[in-house]
Parts: structure tokens; C-alpha cells; sequence
């Protein structure tokens, strides 16, 4: 950039210039003549500028640089001729590998440098480039905007085709990591070399992974050129299906008439969001190449738009040209009216170097006279301390920081690109993303305004593995990325709802219960062993049943009281084995019906106590029995135990240690309500915990330690000679008492629930009807049906058949 007012456009390689480029130039010369009309602005000053088309190699870069410094088509080291230059700054761009090739060669001249391509933090900490300053807003969010974006649709499945240089590489460590934090996985990537010999090759070898890849969605970056390249090269084969994300680099190819039709239309384009710059679009639509006769570029492009004869003299002069002919009636592919990031960036690199320039003429700083009679005499160097700390608000009331160190990330705008036949492309904005506002409200975008590409009618879908159903988890496919999964169901009682790829299903609490879908966890209802239910209606019957049949024997045994099989058993004994054992079917029903603390401790209480009256008599029983036979010897001194009804005292004696075990059970580890919430599937069983099983199983085994005692008496006493002897149904009793109860063990613990109270119950009846039956049915049926037995003389007649015949 020079003070000079008029504007110079230099011829060499002036054919090479893209059209895209040249919005720059305009926006160059729009920022100038816009700060020249400006009465508050540098006034009495006007600025100039020197256009220098730049090459694409690096040594034609820094022979362009060389020679504008010099002043010379051929470089002499340490000479300049250019003593008559006014030039204050460079604007620079657009790769970052041209910027950093010229700031090499600037720096050393501490000539100030304001590129206007992407932002690119290694320009900005490489300490060669401190007279080097970047235009352009931090791209540091671009990556979470693209995954922002991705996330909308539900995308999982993405391809990466990056620039292999450093820039690109930073890119795509950024991405990646956005990627991997938002389980969005890389379906291919493919690092392209930036060599002019890769973009436009017919044998690009790039495209047949993108095309062989099942991912619909690719992300594309690189720079302008970058992007140019893989346009072509896309081109060259045959259309591709995909959407396309990329950024505002990216450039249509404007060579063919019937361009890309179908490839990239729909391509989503995040570019920087700025406000509109009044006045930018009426200027455009005003340049002529005779508003602008030097301007060899504009001339040309008149002539192959407008087919008109312009004189290679006089490039004003313009023949057979349409009337008021105007860049306005290019397509957009060949000159977009609105104005670009790079555009805006030059817009505002011509600012910035003014509102510097006004600085320094407003300040009196301690340095030699910047006027003379031959106008500016300071030099470029001067300028930084300015420069680098300016701020201000542009026309278009956006705020430029020239701090490096300072600089705010961007927002997008994210356009849409719709494209139509013979390159008439045109970019809609169809959202914005801004990484200022909360997360949830960071992405806005108007899904309906959406183009896609051809031949896709709805919403693309790209992922690798469709989404589980709920009642589903995702299960890794091996050797595959994590967005690669089979679906296989929840294990049981767990769950996966509406959230869709679960790596794990969800455990129902342990008051709920999963569903058949598995896809919801419901209530589960409270249940017990109740009168309602079937299994415990049957053994209340049972138990009543039992009960009625046990006092019915006792009637029989108290109206046959005198009978001689009721008295030679000890009446009384049997009275009270019978009463015992009512209560013993009686208790069961304490197990049937809604546990409460009371029922709860009066379960195993009760059940122990009366069962040890119960054995408790047996074993006096027996023990009455061998003492009976024993005093039938003349002058037996062990009558008197017998007549004094010692064997009596075992039934107090016996159910005293019981109420001692049970005495100390209560008031250690008392029994108490529970419930079990794993027994049935859908229900929470309410059962009486025993607080210590230890007491428990104390009281059970002092039970069966009475009952084996029983049996060994009885079974001892099972031959004693004697008329009405009950030894035989006293044993087999105690066999149907101990068969149970050890039966009872294992299948107690193998049960849960309800099933395990029935199991307790079931017990209970089954070895209280053991001792009814095997001892009492037997005398029952003497008594009712055999009374003929029920007397010693009957007896006496089935013993000794022949003593009543006559002799």
C-alpha cells in the first residue's frame, strides 16, 4: 500500500489472477476511496496502493517481494531504487504459506505486514514475525461448529479429507478431539500433500476412498488453493453423492459451463459472520473498466463476460459492449456481490493502517517531523507501536483488534449452496453458530431452507450402525470404531429407554422391575402369603382342617376316657399331646396373611414352644412306657416314679429350655418385617425376617434333638410285651417328624418369598399331622370301629383262644 492517490496494477501474470481474488482488489480499492471521501479521516491525505499478482512458488514469491522492495527486475542484495516510495504497509495473502514467505523478507525490514487470509497461530507466535499482523478472527471454535452442526442431525459417521501441512494438521487435531467427545467417529481420513502436482492430476487417487466410504458426510479444509484442487479433481470423476461441510475457502471451479451439477450442491459452508458493508454491492455494480482504465484484470473480464472489443491500447475503450453492462450480471460463481471473509479482512487491513496513520498525525511523539515539503518522511517501522495496539469500531460497527494476543474467536454464519446448471451457484445462509452463547443455544439453523444434494430427498443418515431400539445396548464390533456396534438385548431387569446407543443398559431400583420390552421400569406390587392367594388359602384350609380333626380325636379320647387303650397310654399325656398339636396346625396361620411386628414375633416363638410341648410329651410317653414294663417285676423300687407321675415332669422341664432359647432370641435379635424384592420378578414380598438365624436354627435343632431322643426310647421300646404298648406308633411318629424336618432344610433354602413361608407352613402341617396320624388314627379306629379290642377281656380272648372251652 502506498499514499499515492491513483492506483497502479502491475501486467506480469496478471492471466493467473482468480476470479475470486479479485473481490479483493475491489474491496482494496472500495476501502480506500471510501477513507479518501472521509472529511474525519486522515485529512489532506489520501492513500494509494501497488497490486503485485503473486505466484504460487515459493521462489517467484520472494523474487515478487524482492523486486517490489528494490524497485528492480533483477535483485541486487542491499540495493533499493525505490527512493521515491511511499509505501507504509503490505496487505498480504491468502495461504498462510505466502504470508509466511513474505514475512520472512519483510521482518527484516520490520516493514509492517497485514495478511487477510485464515487466521494461523504459528504466524502469530513465530518470533520471526513480529512485524506480521493477521486480519482475520480465531478459528478456534470452527471445529466445534462443524460438530455442533453434525451433532443436530444425529451424524455419527464422518469423513476427513485435510490439508497434510500444519496447518491442517492443527485442524485436525481439533476436530478429532471435538469428534471424540461427542462420539463422533472418523469414517476415513485422508491427509492430502499440498502440491500443485496432486490437485490437478486425472490420476488424484483420494476420491475412491471418499467414494467407496459408507459415510454420507465429509468435512473438507484446506486453503483456497487446497480447496480449488479437490474441486477439480473431484470433477474429474463421476459425481459423488455426499454433504459436504467446508469453509468459506472454498472456491467453485468456474472453468466448466455445466459445472459440478451434482456433486456439490448442498455443500454447507461455514463462513465468518460480519455485517453487511453499506455501499459494497452498488460499488461492484458500478466498476467499469472505463471508471478504472489501469486496471488491465477488469478490462479482460469485460471481454470474455460481455463479448466486447476492447482496444489493446486504450483499454477504456470499449466497442460493441451491452449498454450499462455491469459485474452485477455474472453469475455468483464468477463474482459473488457480497462480500467475502477476505474481502472483509482487506476492508479492514485498510482501516486499520488508516486509523494508525490518523493516530500518529493526532500525537506528538518524540521523533523527527513527519511533514515536509515533500510530504510523509517517516518510515514504515514507525508504525508498530501504533499499529499493534489500535482498536476501533469499522463502518459497519464491528469492533477490529489489531492485539494478536487478543483476538475473539469467530462466529459463523453457515451457508447452503445451491447450485444450478451452467454455474449459476448461489449461497444461502441457513444458520449461525457462535460460541459465546450457552451450549444448548450455540447452533441456530433453519432446517427447511436446507438444499441437498442430488438425488438425496430427505435428511441424510450417516452412520455406521443404525441406532438400538430401546430394550437394546450397543455391543462394539471388534476391531471397528466405537460408532460400529451390534444390538443385543438387556440383561434381565435392566432396561435402555428413548436414549438412543446405550453402552449400558440401565438396573431397575430394587422396587421396580423391567418390562418385556425392557424399555421401562414399573412399580412393582407389594405381595405376601396372603388368605387370598391360592397357595395360602390351601393351607389355611388345610391347617383348620387338621385342627378340627386333632380336637374331634380329643372328644373321642375324653368320651372313651375309661376305655382300657385310653388309660394304659396315660390319658392325661395324650390330652395334652392332642392339645399341643391343635396348636401346633393353629400356629401355622400366624405365617398366612399381611406380616405385622406381632405376627412376626409370635411366629417362631409360638412354633417352637408348642412343637416342644408336643415332642416333649412323646418323649414322656415313652419314657412312661419303659418304666410301665419295668415296675411289672415283683418288688420293682422304681413303682413309685411311675405312680408319682415323674415322667411327667419332662414336659415343664423341657419346654422351660425352650422359653429360655427363645427368651434370649427375642431379646438379642428379635424377628422383625422385611421385605424381598428379588424372589418374584414384578413383586416386593413382605415376609417376617427371623433377626437371627443363628437362634433360629437353635430353637429348631433343640426340637430335633428332643425328637431323635423320642426315637431312640420309642424304638427301644417298640417289643416290650404289653397289651396296649404305643412304642411301635410313638417310633414310627418320631421317623415322620424327623423325615420332615430334614427334608425342610435344603428346600427351605433353596426357596424364596412366599414359596419359602409355604415351605414352613407345609412343615408345620406335615409333622403335626405325622404325630396325629401315626399316633392317634390307630387308637381312633379301636375306639370307633373296633371296640371289641378296646377291652382287656377282648384281648385276652385274641391272645389265649382255648382257655374258654370247657375242659
Amino acid at each position: 500500500m502506498a499514499t499515492t492517490k491513483a492506483g497502479t496494477f502491475g501486467k506480469s501474470s496478471m492471466n493467473q489472477l482468480k476470479t475470486k481474488n479479485y473481490q479483493y482488489v475491489l474491496a482494496l480499492v472500495f476501502a480506500i476511496e471510501e477513507i479518501n471521501r472521509n472529511p474525519y479521516l486522515l485529512p489532506n491525505m489520501s492513500l494509494g496502493f501497488d497490486l503485485y499478482n503473486v505466484p504460487y512458488t515459493q521462489w517467484m514469491t520472494l523474487e515478487s517481494s524482492l523486486i517490489w522492495l528494490t524497485g528492480l527486475n533483477k535483485y541486487v542484495p542491499n540495493y533499493t531504487c525505490r527512493r521515491q516510495s511511499k509505501s507504509v504497509a503490505a496487505l498480504t495473502g491468502t495461504s498462510w504459506a505466502t504470508c509466511a514467505q513474505i514475512a520472512t523478507l519483510l521482518g527484516l525490514y520490520k516493514f509492517p505486514q497485514l495478511t487477510f487470509g485464515p487466521f494461523d497461530p504459528i504466524l502469530s507466535d513465530n518470533s520471526q514475525s513480529l512485524s506480521l499482523y493477521q486480519m482475520a478472527p480465531k478459528d478456534t471454535s470452527l471445529a466445534l461448529g462443524m460438530i455442533s452442526l453434525i451433532l443436530h442431525f444425529s451424524w455419527t459417521w464422518v469423513g476427513l479429507v485435510i490439508s497434510d501441512d500444519h496447518d491442517g494438521i492443527q485442524f485436525l487435531s481439533e476436530v478429532t478431539e471435538a469428534m471424540e467427545r461427542n462420539r463422533v467417529c472418523v469414517a476415513f481420513l485422508e491427509m492430502v500433500p499440498v502440491t500443485a502436482v496432486s490437485y490437478f492430476t486425472k490420476a488424484w487417487p483420494y476420491h475412491r476412498q471418499i467414494r467407496q466410504s459408507s459415510a454420507d458426510v465429509v468435512i473438507i479444509y484446506g486453503d483456497a488453493d487446497f480447496l480449488l484442487g479437490f474441486t477439480i479433481s473431484i470433477d474429474q470423476d463421476s459425481i459423488i453423492w455426499k454433504v459436504w461441510i467446508t469453509t468459506s475457502q472454498w472456491v467453485i471451479n468456474t472453468e466448466k459451463n455445466n459445472f459440478l451439477l451434482d456433486t456439490f450442491h448442498g455443500t454447507l459452508i461455514f463462513s465468518h459472520h460480519h455485517e453487511e458493508i453499506s455501499g459494497f454491492k452498488n460499488f461492484i455494480e458500478t466498476a467499469t473498466p472505463s471508471k478504472y482504465p489501469e486496471d488491465f484484470y477488469l478490462a479482460e473480464l469485460w471481454n470474455s463476460s460481455f463479448n466486447c472489443s476492447i482496444s489493446e491500447s486504450h483499454y477504456e475503450t470499449l466497442e460493441t459492449c451491452p449498454l450499462n453492462a455491469s459485474l452485477a450480471w455474472l453469475p455468483r460463481n464468477i463474482m459473488d456481490m457480497s462480500m467475502t471473509d477476505g474481502s472483509y479482512n482487506v476492508y479492514n487491513a485498510v482501516y486499520a493502517v488508516a486509523q494508525t496513520l490518523h493516530e500518529m498525525m493526532l500525537q506528538h511523539v518524540e521523533m523527527q517531523p513527519m511533514w515536509n515539503e515533500q510530504g510523509l518522511t517517516f518510515a514504515p517501522w514507525q508504525l508498530h507501536p501504533f499499529l499493534k495496539n489500535i482498536q476501533f469500531n469499522n463502518p459497519a460497527g464491528d469492533q477490529v483488534n489489531m492485539d494478536q494476543k487478543r483476538k475473539l474467536d469467530a462466529e459463523y454464519d453457515i451457508l447452503n449452496f445451491w447450485n444450478f446448471p451452467e454455474g449459476l451457484g448461489y449461497k444461502v445462509k441457513v444458520g449461525h453458530f457462535s460460541p459465546y452463547l450457552p451450549n444448548d443455544c450455540q447452533l441456530s439453523l433453519t432446517k427447511d431452507m436446507i438444499e441437498w444434494a442430488t438425488g438425496i430427498t430427505q435428511i441424510p443418515h450417516s452412520v455406521c450402525s443404525e441406532s438400538c431400539n430401546p430394550g437394546f445396548r450397543k455391543s462394539p464390533q471388534e476391531g471397528k470404531a466405537s460408532c460400529c456396534f451390534d444390538c443385543t438385548p438387556c440383561p434381565e431387569n435392566e432396561i435402555s429407554n428413548d436414549t438412543a446407543d446405550m453402552d449400558q443398559c440401565m438396573k431397575c431400583a430394587d422396587h421396580q422391575y423391567a418390562n418385556v420390552e425392557r424399555n421401562q421400569c414399573l412399580q412393582k406390587a407389594v405381595t405376601f402369603l396372603g388368605y387370598e392367594d391360592p397357595l395360602g388359602k390351601s393351607l389355611a384350609c388345610t391347617a383348620l382342617g387338621f385342627s378340627v380333626l386333632t380336637v374331634l380325636a380329643l372328644g373321642i379320647f375324653v368320651k372313651h376316657r375309661d376305655t382300657p387303650i385310653v388309660k394304659a397310654n396315660n390319658r392325661v399325656l395324650s390330652y395334652v399331646l392332642l392339645i399341643s398339636l391343635t396348636f401346633c396346625f393353629l400356629c401355622s396361620l400366624l405365617f398366612i396373611g399381611r406380616p405385622n411386628t406381632a405376627t412376626c414375633i409370635l411366629q417362631q416363638t409360638t412354633f417352637g414352644m408348642v412343637f416342644t410341648v408336643a415332642v416333649s410329651t412323646v418323649l414322656a410317653k415313652t419314657i412312661t412306657v419303659v418304666l410301665a414294663f419295668k415296675i411289672t417285676a415283683p418288688g420293682r423300687r422304681i413303682r413309685h416314679l411311675l405312680v408319682s407321675g415323674a415322667p411327667n415332669a419332662v414336659i415343664p422341664i423341657c419346654s422351660l429350655i425352650q422359653l429360655t432359647l427363645c427368651g434370649i432370641w427375642l431379646g438379642t435379635s428379635p424377628p422383625f418385617i422385611d421385605t424381598d424384592v428379588h424372589a418374584e420378578y414384578a413383586h416386593i414380598i413382605i415376609v417376617c425376617n427371623k433377626g437371627s438365624a443363628t437362634a433360629f436354627y437353635c430353637v429348631l435343632g433343640y426340637l430335633g434333638s428332643l425328637a431323635l431322643g423320642s426315637f431312640t426310647v420309642a424304638f427301644l421300646a417298640r417289643n416290650l410285651p404289653d397289651t396296649f404298648n404305643e412304642a411301635k406308633f410313638l417310633t414310627f411318629s418320631m421317623v415322620v417328624f424327623c423325615s420332615v424336618w430334614v427334608t425342610f432344610l435344603p428346600v427351605y433354602h433353596s426357596t424364596k418369598g412366599k414359596v419359602m413361608v409355604a415351605v414352613e407352613v407345609f412343615s408345620i402341617l406335615a409333622s403335626s399331622a405325622g404325630l396325629l396320624g401315626c399316633i392317634f388314627a390307630p387308637k381312633c379306629y379301636v375306639i370307633l370301629l373296633r371296640p371289641d379290642r378296646n377291652s382287656l377281656h377282648g384281648f385276652r380272648d385274641k391272645v389265649h383262644p382255648g382257655s374258654n372251652k370247657p375242659s
